[in-house]
């Protein structure tokens, strides 16, 4: 089966496939393995299987001269069949590379794909994988940066777009063609220059290690659009390259991201390392099932290993990173990504799931400790979903440093809000002040808050305000998939309506949502296409709908152009004054001795907030005064720095407020800067003591014109 002759001894270090002009070394971890071959694919499809004679620490290593990047290769693994103990060996299967930098080809829902066989589980699947798989490629990683590294952009600087690189340019019709839905057609300037003029410094981009749609999917007609199905971690998606799936998809992506850098915009990952698409015991061997099945994958405990799969991820499987290849492989992904590929950061998927001892959540966990002590990862962004499918995963507010966290306590909060269901005003004014409730006890800062709205999970920002309920008939799982806790409000129709009042109810609804995600203390992070009135038709769960009610509409005759200005005005001012995006916590009191309070809550009578103004229930409105004179923040030798300050007035009732704007030695007089309500635009000038009316729904912002 084996041509040894050709094969060199090579080393077992980096894994991989490690290219040279001279040879290329192979290196795949699987120390229950018996025998190992390296299998090379030609042009044609044809194959040759080299067997690795070599073992050492348990990696298989060998060398091979004159092969060209480009070369596309697998593994084929012989050892045990015994499921019991936890070893799915199946030589008649090809594994990918778990190490390998790209990847060739698809999958397909054949029976060759799995290791068993379809009529009895219990028995090896003899027939080959080769024709229905994947391949790995050999990849020349030479590229010239002219310079690039890694940015460095202060949090509380950040503010994050989260997109699908497919989805955003697909339709762009300012895109050229052959390259709309690829890496190359996010690097063009109608696409970063739109991003940059929005005032959004990074973009996090939903998966692109290569994922593979899972089979019961496939059986549908459908893909897995979003890509949480990852299967190979250093493997850039193939499907998103304009030039071909032979390496060019590295090439491709490392020029996306020397292009979103030289414009100023940070490049962070949606990453999933805590699942893959190998899914639960019955899935099929792809990878790692074939070369350590028993050390990937967690098992329930006591229950030895058939059928006992550990899952708390909800997609069959759950990697542990206890075991010494899966923590390796995890740590050698992270630090490629921001070395060879230059991002700045990753989004961790599911976290809770990874921050596991066993079964328990566990903060003093190998994963959590190397990466915060590895030279390279402990200063790139670092961001956690801090929740897992589990009922003791929920870790809100409870990651250790540097970590910050996704916050959906301020979506569900901010969202309630807004529809009238909050209960007074307590709770919401601590989540525009950065939830210190979550993050000051344990010295962190309120950008340790990722706030959002929305996210590619659920309604978009346009449907959250047109739907009462989800529509994801077209998902074809009789809209049972998808959540029903939305905190989504119609305005009286569900979906689409040509009735103006509702129109202009919703689309003042969804300034009002952005306005307040781009002015709270925090990290603020903004779904693509929000701020355009994207919707989905009210699909809450898109991930199979690669189509037209996921790709983002650039057409101007259905865009919310007034929500687009209204979220560049914001973000502009979040960027220009210091006040608006401040690192320090809040103290209520003056950050000099007979100034102002750095922050001050106000009620509609001009008064600053009483405990039983906190304690009323039915309170819809409440004002901010925000000191900039001078900011609790020092400058960057020390000095103080003084801005801008400002008044933001929030009216959730359905009925008019009448309010009184604040009057004080510091603030006589300003300027409305940002407004949802039609009745007071942008421009209008007012002075302290001033009674205005705020209409219904509504959100004010003032600037001092005065006391700088």
């Amino acid at each position: 089966m084996g041509e040894t002759a050709s094969v060199w001894p090579g080393r077992n270090w980096p894994l991989g496939a490690t290219w040279t002009e001279a040879s290329t070394n192979f290196a795949v971890y699987a120390p229950n393995a018996t025998a190992m071959w390296l299998c090379l694919f030609d042009d044609e499809g044809g194959e040759s299987r080299h067997q690795l004679t070599q073992q050492s620490l348990g990696i298989w290593h060998g060398a091979l001269p004159d092969i060209a990047p480009g070369t596309r290769y697998g593994y084929r693994a012989d050892g045990p069949w015994d499921p019991a103990a936890g070893h799915r060996f199946n030589v008649n299967k090809l594994l990918l590379d778990p190490f390998g930098l790209a990847t060739s080809g698809t999958i397909e829902n054949a029976p060759a794909l799995f290791g068993y066989r379809w009529d009895a589980p219990d028995e090896m699947d003899t027939s080959d994988s080769a024709p229905v798989t994947a391949r790995s490629v050999v990849v020349d990683p030479s590229f010239d940066w002219e310079g690039d590294s890694p940015m460095k952009r202060r949090w509380r600087d950040t503010v994050i777009y989260e997109l699908h690189v497919k989805g955003f340019t697909k339709l762009h019709d300012r895109v050229p063609e052959h390259l709309r839905g690829t890496y190359a057609g996010l690097a063009t300037p109608a696409v970063v220059d739109y991003l940059r003029d929005l005032g959004v410094t990074a973009v996090e981009l939903l998966p692109v290690h290569q994922f593979f749609t899972e089979p019961a999917v496939l059986e549908r007609g459908m893909v897995n659009y979003w890509g949480y199905n990852t299967m190979s971690f250093f493997a850039p998606e193939a499907s998103y390259c304009s030039s071909g799936d032979r390496g060019q998809q590295v090439t491709e992506f490392k020029e996306m991201v020397k292009a979103l850098h030289r414009a100023g915009i940070e490049v962070i990952l949606d990453v999933v390392y805590n699942h893959t698409a190998e899914a639960g015991p019955k899935g099929p061997t792809l990878s790692f099932r074939g070369l350590d099945d028993k050390g990937f994958y967690k098992r329930v405990p006591g229950n030895g290993f058939d059928d006992t799969y550990w899952d708390v991820t909800g997609c069959g499987n759950t990697v542990d990173t206890w075991d010494d290849l899966a923590l390796r492989l995890i740590l050698d992904s992270l630090r490629y990504w921001v070395t060879e590929m230059h991002v700045d950061g990753f989004r961790f998927d599911l976290m809770s799931a990874l921050t596991r001892t066993g079964t328990d959540i566990d903060f003093h966990c190998a994963l959590l400790i190397a990466i915060g002590q590895d030279p390279v990862l402990r200063h790139v962004k670092l961001i956690a979903e801090p929740w897992d499918v589990s009922m003791d995963g929920y870790l809100v507010g409870r990651m250790p440093p540097p970590w910050v966290e996704w916050n959906d306590q301020f979506r569900d909060t901010i969202r309630d809000f807004w529809r009238g269901h909050a209960d007074g005003v307590r709770t919401v004014a601590t989540r525009l002040a950065g939830s210190s409730d979550l993050y000051a006890d344990d010295g962190r800062s309120a950008y340790n808050s990722v706030n959002f709205i929305t996210a590619h999970d659920g309604f978009t920002l346009r449907d959250l305000v047109s739907y009462d309920h989800k529509h994801n008939e077209a998902n074809g799982e009789d809209n049972r998939d998808g959540s029903d806790n939305n905190r989504s409000w119609n305005h009286g129709v569900e979906g689409e309506t040509d009735d103006p009042e509702v129109v202009a109810l919703r689309r003042r609804q969804a300034a009002n949502l952005m306005l307040t995600l781009c002015l709270s203390n925090g990290v603020p992070m903004i779904t693509a296409g929000d701020e355009r009135g994207r919707t989905q038709g009210g699909n809450n769960n898109p991930y199979c709908q690669d189509n037209e009610i996921s790709w983002i509409d650039w057409r101007p005759d259905d865009a919310w152009l007034d929500l687009y200005e209204i979220t560049k005005t914001a973000l502009r001012l979040r960027r220009e004054h210091t006040a608006l995006r401040q690192r320090h916590w809040f103290e209520g009191s003056p950050t000099i001795a007979g100034g102002p309070r750095d922050l001050s809550w106000l009620h509609a009578s001009g008064r600053e907030m009483t405990d039983a103004d906190w304690a009323d229930t039915s309170l819809r409105g409440i004002g901010t005064f925000l000191s900039g004179a001078p900011l609790r923040e020092p400058g960057p030798c020390g000095e103080q720095l003084i801005d801008s300050s400002f008044v933001l007035w929030c009216n959730a009732s359905a009925e008019p407020l009448e309010i009184t704007l604040p009057e004080n030695e510091w603030v006589q007089r300003g300027e409305v800067v940002v407004s949802t309500d039609d009745a007071i635009p942008a421009g209008t000038h007012v002075k302290a003591g001033e009674d205005l009316t705020l209409g219904a729904r509504t959100m004010l912002v003032v600037r001092s014109l005065n006391g700088l």
